[in-house]
């Protein structure tokens, strides 16, 4: 006999769902014989398929040995590259500095390389995840950033801290400010940016309108002009409305494209700088609740930010 304390990351589910995950050696059939002939309890009573458990809930098996054996297992994961950039790590989080270049999450054209299978890799090694284990969460990403930008993208470590950060996310308590370089000199050196945004999903293009128009997106992007040299402007962007290439499409469409953007800039005006890559970075974040954040309250009122930008450090030699 065998017990297994539930834990955080395997409780609100059925049992035999967890099960299921946990013992994939265990045929399905047996596994739904063992619970109604009571060799499978929880807490040393009788359970249904539909039990759902708890955090402490104790699961007691009768079972043979063979069936918590585990096959070696070889992860997609683990040929991911080690390289990540940590902000910042608790027990709960991790705030990761995306490289430009790399994606958040895998599509068609990568799958093992990205920015979450490395948080997996790395947790991997730690042995803070093992998927055999840790079977009702995996690691993932509380919010993503285009592949052609950089900056600070937050990982959650166990199931409750994603839930928690994805409400605060979509109530705006936390706080994402970037920064970026504009062609030219914006005539307001502090404005708020309304418009609304529709998007072309075949051309994976925005387009901005200042009136409201079918299909479109409110979107309000506030701004202030920290430095300007050579008809080009450092500017710090406080998105109070996260769409697609909201900020890129946004300043394009008042005159102002940013530096090395292809798709919504001007290719003569970037290849005077030599740039292949747009100056663009989500470079600050802060945790502003106002509403109970349970196990993560300790992050309010909690800013980090990235210092070494790259751009804003040649800003003045491009």
């Amino acid at each position: 006999m065998k017990s297994f304390v539930i834990s955080k990351n395997d409780a609100d589910q059925r049992l035999d769902k967890f099960l299921t995950k946990s013992f994939p050696n265990l045929p399905k059939a047996l596994m739904y014989k063992y619970i109604r002939i009571k060799r499978i309890k929880v807490n040393s009573k009788r359970a249904e398929i539909s039990t759902r458990l708890h955090v402490g809930d104790v699961v007691d098996m009768y079972i043979n040995d063979e069936f918590f054996e585990k096959s070696e297992t070889r992860y997609d994961f683990m040929s991911a590259s080690k390289n990540l950039d940590i902000i910042y790590e608790d027990e709960n989080i991790i705030l990761l500095n995306k490289k430009v270049g790399l994606l958040s999450h895998p599509d068609e054209s990568e799958y093992v390389d990205t920015l979450i299978t490395r948080v997996k890799r790395y947790l991997f090694e730690k042995k803070e995840f093992d998927p055999a284990d840790e079977t009702s969460f995996t690691p993932a990403l509380v919010n993503r950033i285009d592949r052609n930008t950089g900056g600070i993208v937050i990982a959650a470590k166990t199931a409750q801290a994603l839930r928690v950060l994805n409400q605060k996310m979509k109530d705006r308590e936390l706080h994402k400010f970037y920064l970026c370089v504009v062609h030219g000199v914006p005539k307001e050196k502090n404005a708020l940016l309304e418009g609304w945004l529709v998007k072309d999903e075949k051309k994976n293009k925005v387009f901005i309108s200042r009136k409201k128009v079918p299909g479109g997106k409110e979107i309000r992007t506030k701004y202030k002009v920290l430095d300007s040299f050579n008809n080009l402007s450092l500017v710090e962007v406080d998105l109070l409305t996260g769409r697609t290439h909201q900020i890129r499409a946004h300043f394009a469409s008042i005159g102002h494209p940013l530096l090395g953007d292809g798709k919504y800039g001007t290719n003569a005006l970037n290849k005077k700088s030599g740039l292949k890559k747009q100056c663009l970075c989500s470079y600050k974040l802060k945790f502003e609740f106002t509403s109970d954040a349970e196990d993560l309250e300790y992050l309010n009122g909690k800013e980090f930010e990235i210092k070494d930008v790259w751009f804003k450090r040649e800003f003045r030699e491009l």
